[in-house]
């Protein structure tokens, strides 16, 4: 299922420049949306979104991967800056290898992490290769004043 078929309210139907989208987007029409590598492997689909309340911003998409109808199944807090909107498939973007994918610190649905310790949010931050916004800015900040 993707973002146009969730939309209950219709706030993506209509004229392609009115309403919101694809830079505003209800967080409950994400829900349940495809992710694909650019080999066009299916990695599995968006379970959850995790808010960071301190800054409001989004910090994690919840990707569910592998496993058959629930079982097995394994979750992974995946960084929003990782993930790409393919606004054309209707779909998200994950620059990941489904080899590498499934080595990728996850965790099952009667386990979930400790999101907001930082040792665990380095360690997927690591993974992804990905920095939180904060950390950008004041790398970028200090690398202004060495210049």
């Amino acid at each position: 299922m993707n973002f146009e078929e969730r939309d209950t309210y219709g706030m993506y139907k209509g004229q392609e420049d009115e309403g919101p989208g694809p830079r505003l987007m209800g967080a409950d029409t994400l829900l349940g949306n495809d992710v694909y590598n650019e080999k066009e492997e299916d990695l599995g689909d968006i379970k959850e979104i995790m808010l960071d309340m301190t800054t409001g911003q989004v910090a994690y998409a919840v990707l569910s991967f592998g496993g058959f109808l629930g079982m097995g199944e394994r979750l992974f807090a995946v960084p929003w800056d990782a993930l790409t909107l393919d606004t054309v498939n209707k779909r998200f973007m994950l620059n990941v290898d489904k080899e590498r994918l499934e080595t990728a610190p996850g965790f099952d649905k009667d386990h979930w992490p400790d999101m907001a310790d930082q040792s665990w949010r380095d360690q997927i931050e690591s993974f992804y290769e990905t920095r939180p916004p904060m950390e950008q800015s004041t790398t970028e900040q200090q690398s202004h004043r060495t210049h």
